[in-house]
């Protein structure tokens, strides 16, 4: 017999980007032809402000890009982007993107401030033994429970709000940065139980042949 539950089951809802900010542009497209299907025309690396997705982006013709642009990627008329290429793996990020990567998120995780902020006021566990609290670099044990606390007590209001009551943890948007930037570095082997764990990001997918 079929599990009507199973069926009846909810697989959770992807997001589709509807922004992105550039991260690089090259205007001749990749130097090494082999990088991109689309080699020799004017091409941009960028990431999108809902999911962080990494994302390759064709401009409309006649278009220049700046770095940390914003630009409407979703459905409808775009202004500046006549296509999502499809997602990039961060190994093939160029030097720029790097640099520029780490100023991108932090802008996003600012400009969504109240969304973070969320994050520390009602996340829960992800296991019995582990707490997403757990998953931010710097929070360990102790500082979990510092924030619980608090939180019980009184919501947090901003970043501020948090630093202000839990002086220990002086950046609490950089925290968050961190860790974005830890699930979506796939050049770097994600060891141990926290390593499984996407709270930001979208999980890679998975070869076809892995199981």
């Amino acid at each position: 017999m079929v599990d009507n539950r199973k069926r009846n089951e909810k697989k959770p809802t992807v997001k589709k980007e509807q922004y992105a900010v550039v991260l690089d542009y090259l205007s001749r497209g990749y130097v090494k032809s082999d990088m991109s299907k689309f080699g020799g025309k004017p091409i941009a690396q960028a990431i999108g402000t809902e999911q962080f997705t990494l994302l390759e982006l064709a401009p409309k013709n006649g278009v220049d890009l700046e770095i940390q642009d914003t630009v409407y990627i979703g459905k409808g008329k775009r202004d500046k982007i006549y296509r999502v290429l499809g997602k990039l793996d961060f190994e093939n990020l160029t030097a720029t993107s790097r640099i520029e990567l780490d100023y991108a998120i932090r802008d996003i995780v600012e400009a969504n401030e109240a969304k973070y902020v969320e994050f520390f006021n009602t996340t829960e566990s992800v296991s019995t033994r582990l707490h997403s609290l757990e998953l931010i670099p710097g929070i360990g044990k102790k500082y979990m429970w510092d924030i619980i606390n608090a939180r019980e007590e009184k919501p947090f209001e901003s970043f501020k709000d948090i630093t202000e009551r839990l002086p220990t943890l002086t950046d609490p948007a950089g925290m968050i940065v961190n860790r974005v930037k830890q699930e979506l570095d796939t050049t770097t082997i994600r060891r141990g139980n926290k390593g499984k764990y996407y709270i930001f990001t979208q999980p890679p997918k998975r070869p076809r042949n892995s199981r």
